[in-house]
């Protein structure tokens, strides 16, 4: 049986960021509701790119080939964690949160497709076969820490 790799392990997550930014914008106006959505969308938000960037951005860092897609795809997490920011700010019943939910999840859809057509396929030719298994399992546990420690 073939051991998960790096790519695989990132789609849960991705599935999971698809999954509650549908279920973000698409809230009925409850407070409590979208609150508690918010606050899981950025625990996985933030666990995942903490994870990602130790355990395939910096990798891809330390090739010339790497180093664009990696700058780009950095600069993408950090327009998600303001967009996240500015969310948390907003009332959850006001209609400025449901336009600033909706860029997050454009945010957040836009940077999974551009990572998954394009950055895979980049860090896929600079990998090797046995590090992206190793990755994947350093990925997940620091993914799975990181949830517990933002979780607090």
């Amino acid at each position: 049986m073939a051991k998960l790799n790096i790519y695989e392990a990132l789609r849960v997550s991705h599935e999971v960021q698809r999954t509650l930014c549908r279920r973000l914008v698409r809230s009925p106006v409850d407070e409590t509701r979208r609150r508690d959505l918010y606050r899981e969308l950025k625990l996985e938000l933030a666990a995942h790119a903490a994870a990602e960037e130790r355990f395939l951005y910096a990798p891809m860092l330390m090739d010339d080939m790497g180093l664009n897609s990696s700058r780009h795809a950095l600069a993408e997490h950090h327009e998600i964690d303001e967009c996240v920011e500015k969310l948390g700010k907003l009332e959850p019943e006001g209609e400025a949160w449901l336009t600033q939910a909706k860029k997050l999840s454009e945010e957040v859809h836009h940077h999974l497709r551009e990572e998954e057509k394009k950055f895979f396929q980049v860090s896929g030719k600079i990998l090797k076969a046995g590090q992206k298994e190793e990755l994947a399992l350093k990925y997940l546990k620091d993914y799975e820490r990181m949830k517990l420690e933002l979780a607090g």
